[in-house]
C-alpha cells in the first residue's frame, strides 16, 4: 500500500510539474529566438520554474541563459560505429552473397570493364617489352593482334607465348645458320674435288 501511494505521489508532482511547465510558453519561445533554436532544443530547470516565469523579455532571457537555467539541447546524435563496423566487414567481402545481389553481374562489373582493364594491362606489357628490345616490331604486331582477339587471358599467358615465339624464332636462326654451314662445306668440298681433277 505504501509503495502504491508514493507511486500516486511521485506521478502527482510530475502532472503537476508538466503545468507550471505550460505555463512557460512565452519563456521557452524568447529562449529559442535568443538560442537560436527550435523550442524543443530549449531546456528549462525545473527547480528554478518561479525565476524563469518573471523573465519577460530577451535580456533577461539571457541573463538566465548566462546564469546555466535555461540551457540549448545538444543535437541528437546517431552512431555510425555499427554502420562503419558493416562496412569493414564488407571491405573483407563479407555480406556480398547472393541474397545480397540486386543487379545481374553484367551490371555489377561490366564485362567491358573487365575487358578494358585485360587490353590496356597487356598493351602496356607489350609495349614495354618492345622499348627493352626483347621483341621486335613485327613480333609487337603480331601480339598486339592476338591481345585484341582475345587470345591471351593475363600477362603470365602473355609472357609465355613470347618466351615460346622467342624460342622457335632462336631454333630457326640455328637450323638455318646449320643449313648455311652444311651448304659452305659441301661447295668447299665441291671445289677441292675439282681442283684435284684438274690436278689429274
Amino acid at each position: 500500500g505504501g509503495r502504491q501511494g508514493q507511486a500516486a505521489a511521485e506521478a502527482k508532482q510530475s502532472r503537476a510539474q508538466g503545468r507550471r511547465m505550460t505555463g512557460l510558453k512565452l519563456q521557452k519561445r524568447l529562449a529559442a529566438s535568443v538560442l537560436k533554436c527550435g523550442k524543443r532544443k530549449v531546456w528549462l530547470d525545473s527547480e528554478e520554474i518561479q525565476e524563469i516565469s518573471t523573465a519577460n523579455s530577451r535580456q533577461n532571457i539571457r541573463k538566465l541563459v548566462k546564469d546555466g537555467l535555461i540551457i540549448k539541447k545538444p543535437p541528437v546524435m546517431r552512431s555510425r560505429a555499427r554502420h562503419n563496423e558493416y562496412l569493414e566487414a564488407k571491405r573483407k567481402g563479407r555480406h556480398s552473397g547472393t541474397g545480397k545481389r540486386r543487379g545481374t553481374a553484367n551490371a555489377r562489373l561490366p564485362f567491358k570493364v573487365i575487358w578494358m582493364r585485360r587490353t590496356r594491362v597487356l598493351r602496356r606489357m607489350l609495349k614495354k617489352y618492345r622499348e627493352s628490345k626483347k621483341i621486335d616490331k613485327h613480333m609487337y604486331r603480331e601480339l598486339y593482334l592476338q591481345a585484341k582477339g582475345n587470345k591471351f587471358k593475363n600477362k603470365m599467358n602473355l609472357m609465355e607465348n613470347i618466351h615460346r615465339l622467342k624460342a622457335e624464332k632462336a631454333k630457326e636462326i640455328q637450323v638455318e645458320e646449320q643449313a648455311e654451314a652444311r651448304k659452305a662445306r659441301a661447295a668447299a668440298q665441291r671445289a677441292r674435288k675439282a681442283a684435284k681433277a684438274q690436278q689429274n
